[in-house]
């Protein structure tokens, strides 16, 4: 076993559960998405934007932490690791909508409110897992379902893109947006499969 943290210090699980909830929070903007026009969804965007920013501070903030501690709950590495995997995640979910919002698409691609639906439900066993760093336990569930998910991202994700090259629309310019869009979302999902790795690891080596 590493060495851990005094039960005082808790500034690196708060920091984790702070990335993971604004996951959570983005997932639900990215929702709204579906909801609204092509006018409306500069707004979610801009929120998106803002979260992101948060994110970012947050991940700093990590990093920091790590590089003036003397004694970390894990491996500094992986405390980096795990920081900048969670902020990879916000930055595709980010950028994607940011797309979206940018490109005025009318209809957005079919299965996209499935791809969207996926992730919330990603970004929810992520911020409930991350309590559980404190301890390591009762983790497996937590990437179990990740790596579940992730998967059936990747088969709705081929699906999508079949369907984008198939389909009726010829224009390059309009295929190139789409698929841009249905990436940047397989994107993020595979971040946090990432995240999830990651958290593996650190519960393997402290076991």
């Amino acid at each position: 076993m590493g060495f851990r943290l005094t039960p005082q210090d808790t500034s690196f699980y708060s920091l984790f559960a702070t990335s993971a909830g604004l996951l959570v929070e983005a997932t639900r903007e990215l929702t709204k998405l579906l909801e609204m026009d092509p006018a409306g969804r500069a707004g979610v965007a801009e929120r998106l934007g803002a979260l992101e920013s948060e994110a970012d501070e947050a991940t700093h903030a990590v990093i920091k932490k790590v590089n003036s501690s003397f004694i970390t709950p894990f491996d500094r590495e992986d405390i980096h690791a795990l920081a900048v995997q969670l902020d990879d995640c916000m930055d595709h979910i980010e950028e994607t909508a940011d797309l979206i919002a940018l490109y005025r698409i009318g209809d957005l691609p079919k299965g996209m409110t499935e791809q969207i639906e996926i992730l919330s439900r990603m970004a929810e066993v992520t911020a409930e897992a991350m309590p559980n760093l404190r301890s390591l336990k009762d983790l497996s569930g937590y990437w179990i379902e990740i790596n579940r998910l992730e998967n059936q991202a990747d088969k709705l994700h081929r699906k999508m893109l079949v369907e984008l090259f198939n389909g009726a629309n010829v224009d390059a310019v309009h295929i190139i947006k789409m698929k841009g869009i249905i990436d940047g979302f397989e994107d993020a999902a595979d971040s946090f499969e990432n995240v999830a790795h990651t958290v593996e690891g650190i519960a393997v080596k402290e076991s």
